[in-house]
């Protein structure tokens, strides 16, 4: 479904009810029921939203406070294509939220989509000094990332800027404990495949505070493969990434200096220690169940920016056991969790648990190693549908993105409880049914920011969190 992404919105979810477009999502919506399983009650059954865009329980309100199109104060316009999110405190009662766009330069529509506007008339605007990549032709690749300030006090949007651009299908990514967000390029193409001058695949830091474009460099030690997601262990310093392919795997990067990761480092792949070279997706024949834990050790990676685009096969042949699909990964209390969007013998998604070792990254973990548990696994679509980005909440719960296009079922926002039930928080009824993306809690704990990709929407949610009932 394609759609001029300016004009869609006005400020405020309010104004839906007075656009063409929300008429439309409002037909589109009636036939919209109760489509989830829950197996928890949660926050309740969800409401119907009057405005036709995000359903939740008795008590949640949202609030619209960013879409693609709007004027930024940079003179650009906010790209399209909402994907991975971070959020930062700043001073006083004010965050930044540092929001990747996973626009591809191939696409001529996401072109349109991006910083310099439908037909490009802003495109002088890029500091081109600061540009990663660019077309042929010299104008900017469309796909970065843009910072939102925004005061928790008064729930107004302070500000918004381009703040990483000339790369490609930024998708997710993950904050550092020192104030930075990573975006990731999903990706691995070249000169010889596109049209770009150079090659894409990488891991990008933003902090948080840059007040403009961030000098683009790839961080090439992390690997050059089609990256979803990346989270922090704050206690070692160790860096854990996915990688969106049905034969991908689960990585992990030690720097050489902890909190600088320019100066390098080393990058494995994980493998189930009694099973090397296995399949953890259970799609074929089933490895593992739900509740299984398996020890794994980490295999050194070579020539890890992959000219030949095949650091997973050379991976895998080398004993590392497969991830279908790893996308959202965040760190929890001692652990973090992460996404397998198509594993499952139904491939409707998998969450898996990482424990590292008490001596992860040295010589001691070899007689205490890192165990990985099957901690989710969809037998159903209705309870849970193509997971992808996720978080952790304040009270120890999961809050999942899921990400299906369907034409029957609605893309939802579900909790997981720490013993693997779930249940649903909210519900995109919004014209072309996009994916939920980059769910992040405030410092405060108190609101939920989450984007819908298309056509661009960012939203605060706030509620009674504290009132659910399982």
């Amino acid at each position: 479904m394609r759609l001029h992404r300016r004009g869609l919105l006005t400020t405020g979810a309010a104004a839906l009810a007075f656009t063409g477009l929300a008429r439309q999502a409002r037909a589109a919506a009636e036939a919209v029921g109760e489509t989830y399983v829950n197996e928890v009650e949660g926050y309740g059954p969800l409401i119907a939203d009057p405005n036709k865009l995000l359903d939740l329980p008795e008590g949640f309100s949202y609030r619209v406070i960013s879409q693609g199109g709007e004027t930024m104060d940079d003179g650009l316009l906010v790209p399209g294509q909402f994907d991975g999110m971070g959020c930062f405190a700043l001073e006083g009662s004010r965050v930044a939220l540092v929001r990747n766009h996973e626009l591809k330069g191939s696409s001529a529509l996401h072109r349109n989509w991006g910083p310099g506007g439908y037909h490009q008339e802003r495109i002088g605007l890029v500091d081109i000094e600061r540009t990663y990549d660019t077309y042929r032709d010299g104008r900017p690749l469309p796909g970065g990332t843009t910072t939102l300030i925004y005061d928790m006090a008064t729930g107004e949007t302070i500000s918004q800027h381009l703040s990483l651009v000339g790369t490609w299908a930024n998708c997710a990514g993950g904050i550092t404990p020192w104030g930075s967000w990573l975006s990731c390029e999903e990706t691995e193409v070249r000169p010889d495949t596109a049209d770009v001058m150079k090659l894409h695949g990488y891991v990008f830091e933003v902090p948080a505070t840059a007040t403009g474009l961030v000098d683009p460099v790839p961080l090439k030690a992390m690997g050059r493969f089609d990256h979803e997601a990346v989270c922090v262990d704050p206690r070692t310093g160790i860096l854990y990434q996915t990688e969106d392919k049905v034969d991908g795997l689960f990585y992990r990067f030690i720097p050489t200096t902890p909190g600088r990761l320019t100066d390098g480092g080393r990058l494995q792949a994980m493998a189930f220690r009694d099973a090397r070279g296995s399949d953890s997706s259970n799609h074929d024949e089933r490895l593992w169940s739900v509740g299984d834990w398996r020890e794994v050790v980490w295999i050194d990676m070579e020539d890890v920016d992959s000219p030949n685009n095949d650091l997973r096969k050379r991976g895998h042949a080398a004993g590392a056991t497969l991830v279908s699909r790893g996308e959202g990964l965040h760190w929890g209390d001692g652990e973090m969790y992460l996404t397998a969007t198509s594993g499952g013998p139904i491939q409707r998604g998998q969450i898996l648990r990482y424990v590292p070792s008490r001596f992860e990254g040295s010589l001691g973990e070899r007689l205490r190693p890192g165990r990985i548990q099957l901690f989710v696994e969809s037998t159903d679509e209705k309870a849970m549908n193509m997971c992808d980005n996720l978080t952790v909440a304040p009270w120890g719960h999961l809050i999942v993105c899921e990400d299906n296009y369907s034409e029957e079922l609605r893309n939802h926002l579900k909790g997981v409880t720490p013993d693997g039930r779930l249940y649903t928080i909210g519900r995109n009824v919004f014209l072309g049914n996009a994916e939920f993306a980059g769910a992040v809690f405030s410092p405060d704990g108190g609101t939920l920011f989450v984007n819908i990709q298309y056509p661009g929407i960012t939203l605060a949610i706030t509620g009674p969190w504290d009132a659910i009932r399982l």
